[in-house]
């Protein structure tokens, strides 16, 4: 959804791996390591996380709808004090859900 790809594509090699073979894993049903569900935009929103070169990159994906998988949103953790995600992060990642939302009820 809106710019995840590129974002995505901007990331180190190892970490474009990591998620490529997690949301593989997902599609095929199954549960991947250093995930964990964000209760806060309802159920089926996960958070994949990955380590790399001292930072913490992050990937949130919708699994509930039908269609597909939508990868919401892609991005280099930048707090290193707390565990929340940013409010402009949470904004984004909730106008983008709805947006998968509404994509995934068209078909």
């Amino acid at each position: 959804m809106g710019g995840s790809r590129l974002d995505l594509a901007m990331m180190p090699k190892l970490v474009k791996r990591s998620f490529g073979v997690r949301l593989d894993e997902l599609q095929l049903g199954g549960r991947v390591r250093d995930s964990k569900p964000l209760p806060q935009f309802g159920a089926g929103v996960w958070e994949l996380r990955e380590s790399h070169d001292k930072n913490a990159y992050r990937l949130v994906c919708v699994l509930a709808l039908e269609r597909a998988i939508y990868v919401l949103h892609v991005f280099v953790k930048k707090s290193k004090s707390g565990i929340g995600l940013p409010r402009s992060d949470v904004a984004l990642i909730a106008s983008r859900l709805k947006r998968a939302q509404s994509l995934d009820r068209e078909s």
